[in-house]
This record gives structure tokens, sequence and C-alpha cells, in this order.
């Protein structure tokens, strides 16, 4: 589900009262005799789960009442996962009847975790939330009206809440180990994330780190998921639009595109992440080559995040330090990446639209301007190779 705020004055003007928030706890685990998970299956793991979650618009009680799942933390640990949802329900049974059954449709459905055990599923109420709604719907303390300082405001609140549920030690292990990967961000030094020794700044130096070192820590999952995803498109011989399949990355780009992300341009999409990758980690690095480049940095900066926020490291200060750094690498690209169609070619991006109306997306691989580079497999034209991908 996506992340909204917590608790929510609205749900009480709009005559749903009758309604109580419960915070469902699901607990689950390996199959018999499986190994641990190592720090990135925990990572993938906790994907898995999302995405699953998030593929569900709605869920059904009895008599038709409508259960949402407005909000969830997921805590990997190496014999599972905990998954803290935040539910709207009429009664404590059937928040728990509905999300047992959500889980497991959503462990079923991934050929990954369909051998994995609900071991506990069950109600913590909390009803000081709701009375704390019920008091804020009129008063002072009703959440602002900016949906963007409801959603950072709850972002630091499940930080901390995550926190609280791993081992303390654990937390302080990945902590090291982000800080430690710091230095392999060779392109950028840490004054690209906002600090400056000697200097008074926004960013200190230990969110810089973290911000800088889960970049590097995510790099593994952005190129290991991307192959996945390619594998997935190549024995399915379809198109997203056509893919039942599961997908980490290529179904989160712009939807009304999906019929040409083939096989083709999964590949060189993937060649375009392994290149972008690399020279984030040498000296030569210059800037964004590409617009496929420009949606690559989101999804790396997004995956950072995943890992920060699933061990409750996730800060204003981190944020602040990637935004520092997106700023920093987007100042020479004097290109605006556009979704809508149009219908004659685009003079100042070079776009070109195709007969169905929509924008090539071949120009995702076109080089900005001639100081970028683009890999020689990604910046080839589909051409010749779309049959045989």
């Amino acid at each position: 589900m996506q992340e909204n705020e917590f608790p929510r004055a609205e749900q009480w003007r709009s005559g749903t009262m009758g309604r109580v928030t419960y915070v469902v706890s699901v607990d689950t685990r390996l199959p018999a005799g499986a190994a641990e998970l190592d720090a990135l299956q925990r990572e993938g793991v906790i994907f898995l789960l999302r995405k699953g979650l998030d593929a569900i618009e709605a869920v059904e009680g009895p008599d038709e009442v409508e259960i949402e799942i407005f909000d969830s933390i997921l805590a990997a640990h190496p014999g599972g996962v905990l998954l803290k949802l935040f539910v709207d329900a009429p009664a404590l049974e059937v928040a728990e009847d509905a999300m047992r059954e959500v889980v497991g449709e959503v462990l079923e459905q991934s050929e990954l975790l369909s051998e994995w055990q609900i071991t506990k599923c069950e109600v913590e109420l909390h009803p000081e939330f709701a009375q704390q709604s019920l008091d804020a719907a009129d008063g002072p303390d009703a959440p602002p009206a900016d949906p963007v300082v409801r959603a950072a405001q709850h972002a630091e609140a499940r930080a901390e809440a995550t926190a609280v549920r791993l081992p303390g030690e654990e937390v302080e292990a990945m902590r090291a180990t982000v800080r430690a990967m710091a230095p392999r961000l060779t392109a950028f030094g840490l004054d690209s994330f906002g600090w400056c020794e000697g200097e008074e700044s926004g960013v200190d130096r230990e969110h810089a780190e973290l911000a800088a070192g889960a970049l590097v820590y995510a790099i593994d999952l952005l190129v290991d998921q991307l192959f996945h995803d390619v594998q997935t498109l190549s024995e399915a011989k379809k198109s997203v639009e056509e893919c039942d399949g599961l997908l980490w990355y290529l179904d989160d780009l712009p939807e009304q595109f999906a019929a040409q992300y083939t096989v083709l341009f999964a590949r060189r999409f993937l060649v375009t992440a392994v290149s972008l990758t690399a020279r984030l980690t040498r000296d030569d690095f210059v800037q964004l080559g590409c617009v496929a480049e420009q949606f690559l940095l989101n999804f790396l900066l997004r995956e950072a995040g995943v890992v920060l926020d699933g061990y409750g490291l996730l800060s204003d200060g981190v944020a602040s330090a990637w935004e520092v750094f997106a700023e920093e690498m987007l100042d020479e690209v004097e290109y605006e990446l556009r979704y809508e169609t149009a219908g004659d070619d685009d003079e100042e991006t070079g776009a070109t639209t195709s007969e169905g109306g929509s924008l090539d997306v071949d120009r995702w691989f076109t080089p900005f301007g001639e100081r970028c580079f683009i890999h020689p497999y990604a910046a080839e034209e589909a051409g010749g190779r779309e049959s045989s991908a």
C-alpha cells in the first residue's frame, strides 16, 4: 500500500467513526530446514512482500465491507519477516482474518516465498491512536494540511518504530557496514551530500556517510533485480504490458509505454544500469548521460531508502543528503523528462513519437550531449536485434 499519514483525522470527518484502527502483527518464517537469510536476501524478501502488498487494491471482509490497509512496516531478520499492517476494520477478528488471508496470498503468489509459513497473525490494538485522531479532528493538533509534510512526519515515526523492533546490535552493525561503504562512491565526496569538514552545514558527517554508503550497498540489489526482470521477460516472451510475472523495476516505469518495454529494452536498461553504477564508483564520472540513467538514479535512491528504512536508519538528515546529491547529479542536465504523448517531433528534447502516438523509448538511450557516455550496447538502435531478443 502507498504510505499515508497516521493517524488520519480525515477518516473521522468522513463518517467512518464506527471503524477502528488495528495494528495487525504478522510473523512469517522460512520453511523448516532452510538456510538463514543473509543481508541481501533480507532486502529482497522485503521488496517481494511490499510489491505484493502494493498490488492489492482493496480487501473485502464479511458482508462486502471494505477493509483498508493504509500503511505497513516490514522488518526482516535471519529467520523471516515481521509485518505490522495498519488496518481500518469494523472488528478485531475481521482485521486478523483479512490480514492472514492477504499475507498468505502474497506469499503464495511469489514462487520464492510460496513455502514460507505464517506463524502468528494477531492484532495489537492501540485505542489511544484512535482517541488522538478524534481529539485532533478539528483542534490545534490536527495533522498538517500539506500531504508532503504529513508523509514526512509519518516516515520519521515509522523509522523509529522499525528501529525499536530490530535488535540494537543488528541496527548498529548495519549502520557501521553502510558508513564503511561511503568511500567506495569515489566519483563523489561527502561534500556532494552536503557535508564539508570544518564548516557549518545542514548535513552532518554520519548522515552524509549513510547516504553515500547506502547508494553503494543498493547497487547489488538494483543490478541483481534488473537481471531478474530481464529473465522474467525472456521467459514470458512478452512486453511488460502483457507480462504477468513479477517484475522489480520495469513495471514502475511510465505505464503508458509498457508495450515498448520488450526484452531488448530490458537488456539495454540493464546494461545502462551497469554502466552508470560503475561510473559512480570510479573517479571519471561526469554526469547523467540519458533519460534511462535518470530513471535508474531514481531507482537506486529508492532502493537505498529501502535499505536504510528496514533498519530504522532513514532520517531527515539522510533525506537532505540525498536531495543535495540529486541536485548535483541533475545540475548539468538540461532535459526535462516528459511522459506526455505528442503529435510531432520535440525539437527541444529530440524525442520522437511512434505511429501509436507514444514517446519512442529508444530515445531514452540517446545521450544528452557529446560529453555523455552511453554504453555501445544500450546506445545502438534496436533495429536488427529486436527479432533475436
